[in-house]
């Protein structure tokens, strides 16, 4: 008998071996959680944040919050702060002391990023800014 002509089924065993082999090799595609499934860790992207006379006042300013950074004037200067939690990759809210929360664990931050509450262990990283040759703000972004 040509073993291709006869009924072959699975065992209980050998189905689940071949549905395990099917999602490993399916998520070997997944996006990964740890960068939110964004683009690849380590791309670095140069976002023009406006004239830097958009922000005169000091404070905190969430205009790019969505873009992975909050821009603060303090003493004058200008300065860039990752607008995503170091535990699990969330988008921040500024309070109104300018400090930073996590509304998906509950990880606070200090206005200058660092952790206040867990559960995130690690601060936020400054981001590099420049001026740009038309007064534009330039913030650096790897994500």
């Amino acid at each position: 008998m040509n073993p291709l002509d006869r009924n072959v089924g699975l065992n209980r065993r050998e189905f689940f071996t071949l549905l395990t082999g099917a999602s490993i090799a399916f998520c070997a595609g997944c996006k990964s959680l740890d960068n939110g499934g964004g683009p690849p860790a380590g791309k670095t992207t140069v976002i023009d944040a406006g004239p830097a006379a958009d922000y005169a006042a000091e404070g905190v300013y969430s205009t790019f919050t969505e873009e992975g950074f909050f821009v603060i004037r303090h003493q004058g200067k200008l300065l860039a702060i990752s607008s995503i939690c170091t535990h699990r990759s969330c988008i921040l809210d500024a309070e109104p002391d300018h400090s930073f929360f996590c509304h998906c664990h509950g990880s606070t931050f200090s206005p200058d990023g660092k952790v206040t509450e867990g559960p995130a262990t690690r601060n936020l990283p400054m981001l590099e800014t420049s001026l740009g040759p038309n007064g534009h703000l330039l913030v650096r972004v790897v994500s």
